[in-house]
């Protein structure tokens, strides 16, 4: 019973999860104002059909009391007002003498009996279907003679028009209900409009990587910033932390640039000064020769990675231009794809690099950087596959859309690691990595990608294999622009 519970609540959970802000304030404004509406509706109604009842009853008595004016005694005669026999305030005026006999006046339609006489009391009588109030008043005409001015009105009538409007009412509150909901929803939609500008703004920062974009709510009210809603000050509290973000960033990208620059001069010196040290054959030991190919080895590492970490300041500084061309990028990608085979054939562990190249397909790309963007994940594919493995190299066309592969059967990526190998300097298995891999490699891919107006993507099984994707805008499939 508690798990079944427990699933419902999970449930109602997870779909009040699904709706907007916007649409549940407006339901919780619209509930309370339906609720309110209708209980201040209950309790005039109640009160009304009493005030409808009584004011009756005071018309009543009003009418029967005025009567009198229009009754006169005459020469011995009773003389009645043609006034009396008219209907005022829907009270029919009728006039008995002392023994209950009918003199004059009017009884209205559907009141067949003839209560007794009862000065001074309002009765209520039951006819049929229908109820009416009956009043009685004595009137003396003179010392020997009295007459009676019985009043009769209908608590049926007053009740049908009560009901009328109840049920006008009733027609009225769906009517008030959607207008408070309609209203509710423009009004809460207007003041959360800033939040979505808010998390527009994020979204555009995470899909552009610019820090420069700010919310930039309009400045209103006085400088100090009185009269301002928290969401305004939320906003600019969140213009502040970027700009914040943006000088760190800044100040880090300028970091980067200025000490690849500066390590690029002695990681140089280093490797010329091992280039003339072996150039000598007899000068050094072989262990000291040894020595000096170790140096020589890991200053190649060094100048590889101050190069890429170059490449990326650049690009993220905007200062890494591209200079497209068109060029026939199948005959590009086998030509890589034979030179990688080469490096495979001397590593010597039996990896084959195997290729299925539509011909022909040529696109508008920097040929630098796109031979650079293959290098790199094939010399990934070669680092990561197994002895007497196999890489995949697959270029083709479809639609507007240049597609390829790199696909190695080897180590796999982790699961959890997917989603950070584009992360710089970021390793999924830091114990079987070379040291003179620095985790670059994958960053400046996506950027060179990117920056063609393309995308790259990665699946990965554990163990098995791995295969990164990547796709262009085709552009004119043709070797000449017309």
């Amino acid at each position: 019973m508690y798990s079944g519970r427990n699933r419902d609540r999970g449930q109602q959970y997870r779909i009040m999860k699904k709706i907007s802000l916007k649409l549940k304030l407006t339901l919780l404004y619209t509930f309370f104002m339906a609720l309110l509406t209708c209980a201040s509706l209950a309790i005039l109604f109640s009160l009304s059909n009493r005030e409808v009842l009584s004011s009756t009853q005071s018309k009543l008595e009003n009418r029967v009391q005025e009567s009198v004016e229009y009754i006169a005694l005459r020469n011995g005669e009773i003389r009645i007002d043609s006034d009396f026999y008219s209907v005022a305030r829907d009270v029919y005026l009728s006039l008995y003498d002392s023994d209950m006999y009918f003199l004059y006046g009017r009884v209205p339609h559907g009141f067949s009996q003839q209560p007794e006489l009862a000065d001074g009391e309002i009765r209520t009588i039951q006819d049929g279907n229908r109820e009416w109030y009956v009043y009685d008043m004595s009137y003396r005409l003179s010392e020997e003679r009295t007459v009676y001015v019985r009043g009769i009105t209908s608590i049926t009538d007053a009740e049908e028009s009560f009901t009328v409007t109840v049920r006008f009412a009733l027609i009225i509150l769906p009517l008030m209900v959607l207008a408070t909901a309609v209203i509710g929803y423009r009004f809460t939609r207007r003041t959360l409009a800033p939040v979505r500008q808010i998390t527009d703004t994020v979204r555009q920062i995470r899909a552009d990587a610019d820090l420069s974009r700010r919310i930039g709510f309009a400045d209103e009210g006085n400088d100090k910033g009185k009269d301002r809603d928290e969401i305004y000050v939320l906003g600019k509290t969140f213009d502040e932390m970027l700009g914040e973000l943006e000088s760190v960033f800044r100040r880090e990208q300028q970091f980067t640039s200025d000490a690849s620059h500066e390590l690029r001069t002695p990681v140089s010196v280093i490797l010329a000064q091992c280039d003339a040290m072996l150039a000598e054959e007899n000068a050094f030991t072989e262990e000291q020769r040894s020595q000096l190919v170790l140096i020589q080895r890991k200053a190649k590492g060094m100048a590889d990675m101050i190069s890429q970490l170059l490449f990326l300041s650049r690009a993220d500084q905007g200062r890494q231009p591209l200079h497209k061309e068109r060029v026939n990028v199948s005959e590009l990608t086998e030509m890589i794809a034979e030179e990688q085979q080469i490096l495979a054939d001397a590593d010597g562990r039996g990896i084959q690099v195997e290729t299925e190249i539509t011909p022909d397909i040529w696109m508008e790309v920097d040929e630098t950087f796109y031979i650079r963007m293959l290098v790199n994940l094939l010399s990934n594919a070669l680092r990561y596959s197994d002895r007497n493995g196999k890489i995949e190299v697959i270029l083709g066309k479809n639609g507007d859309e240049i597609t390829g592969s790199v696909r190695d059967h080897g180590k796999g990526i982790p699961a959890d690691a997917l989603a950070h190998i584009w992360e710089r300097f970021y390793q999924a298995d830091d114990s079987r990595t070379e040291e003179s891999h620095a985790g670059l490699g994958l960053s400046m891919v996506k950027w060179i990608a990117e920056a063609h107006g393309g995308s790259v993507s990665v699946e990965s099984t554990e163990g098995e294999v791995s295969v990164f994707s990547f796709r262009f805008p085709a552009g004119e499939n043709s070797p000449e622009k017309k």
